[in-house]
């Protein structure tokens, strides 16, 4: 899975939450407001690309598994083991990096106005 969308979206968060608690940031502040204007990334479009890069894990992973399983000859053992682990790492990351977001979310909105 490639993490560099993931660095953006923590350094986006952590950004926000720095001007959130009013602390002074430099660039990083502008690129959370302008981060669209700016050609930064969109934090949609990086949580998207993540998405789909652990689902094409996941199926790469499970038709492999599927060709071991129905005797191709062009699959070995190793591999299958490989891919489905890969696969599952990249899933518990994103799990992970869910958990941090809804737990961002719910400090936000527990923040006094």
């Amino acid at each position: 899975m490639d993490t560099r969308n993931l660095d953006q979206m923590l350094v986006e968060l952590r950004s926000a939450g720095a001007v959130a608690a009013g602390k002074p940031v430099g660039r990083a502040a502008g690129a959370v407001g302008g981060a669209a204007e700016a050609g930064g990334a969109d934090f949609a479009v990086a949580l998207k690309n993540a998405i789909d890069q652990v689902n094409q894990a996941q199926q790469s992973a499970q038709q492999m598994s599927q060709g071991f399983a129905a005797g191709d000859s062009n699959v070995n053992l190793q591999d299958v083991m490989i891919n489905l682990q890969k696969a599952n790492l990249s899933f518990q990351q994103m799990v992970q990096v869910r958990n941090k977001l809804v737990t961002a979310y719910h400090d936000i909105m527990n923040m006094p106005v």
